[in-house]
């Protein structure tokens, strides 16, 4: 690695980027993410303040703009290795009770590969697609939930409108479990891929919600297709028939 770097004005300190040289064996895409990666203040961030990754910033992001996870929600993180919105969650709906005064909320993960244990949030290996899953959660969870959010990105294909396709597929399959565990009134966020094929997705989310937004968030990297979607103010199981 060499590093580089431009003087700051007037300070004669320096801005150091880390560069990656191209090893033998290790492709050029792969070079540039692990440069990306070593440059990317989120990353630092997220190592400095203890999270798991760099997206914990983004539903943090989104939570301070749209104020979905408030003291005593109960929260369910659908796909939630490595755990890093469970940990934003755990201190937003004071999972831990340590904001005296304030209501305690729960935070239930759930994904198809283990999971490191999270402080304040209850984690199951489940695959929330199979058969009376939802009933697990709520079972769980002692009642119905007040957030479902979703940061789940199905497996890269390379190939972009399969990727697209799957992921919004994904994401609506996320949505339908949320219909099935959400309290009226409650939240869905999740993050889907900019590119034309959602529009069957926000018409559905249109229906069982009073307001859907679509937003990037600035920890969402700009050469990213990603967005999310929050969908606030369920309006119960009633509007399926609407």
């Amino acid at each position: 690695m060499a590093m580089t770097g431009k003087k700051s004005s007037g300070r004669g300190q320096r801005d150091l980027r880390v560069r990656v040289k191209s090893a033998r064996g290790r492709k050029l895409s792969s070079t540039l993410w692990l440069e990306r990666q070593l440059n990317d203040p989120y990353v630092k961030r997220a190592q400095a303040e203890g999270y798991r990754g760099r997206a914990a910033f983004k539903i943090l992001e989104l939570d301070d703009k749209f104020r979905f996870l408030v003291p005593g929600a109960r929260v369910v993180d659908l796909g939630c290795a490595p755990g890093g919105w469970s940990q934003v969650a755990v201190q937003r709906v004071n999972a831990l009770g340590e904001k005296k005064g304030k209501a305690v909320g729960k935070v239930l993960g759930v994904d198809l590969q283990e999971v490191e244990p999270i402080a304040g949030a209850e984690i199951h290996q489940l695959d929330f697609l199979s058969d009376g899953a939802d009933e697990k959660v709520k079972e769980w969870l002692g009642g119905k939930a007040d957030v479902v959010m979703s940061d789940m990105a199905a497996a890269s294909s390379g190939h972009k409108q399969t990727d697209h396709l799957r992921i919004i597929a994904l994401c609506e399959a996320a949505a339908y479990f949320a219909f099935d565990v959400l309290e009226e009134g409650g939240t869905f966020v999740a993050k889907v891929l900019a590119g034309g094929a959602e529009g069957e997705l926000q018409k559905l989310l249109k229906q069982r919600f009073t307001k859907v937004a679509n937003v990037k968030p600035p920890a969402s990297r700009s050469d990213s297709s990603e967005k999310f979607v929050i969908a606030t103010g369920y309006r119960g199981e009633s509007s399926s028939n609407s």
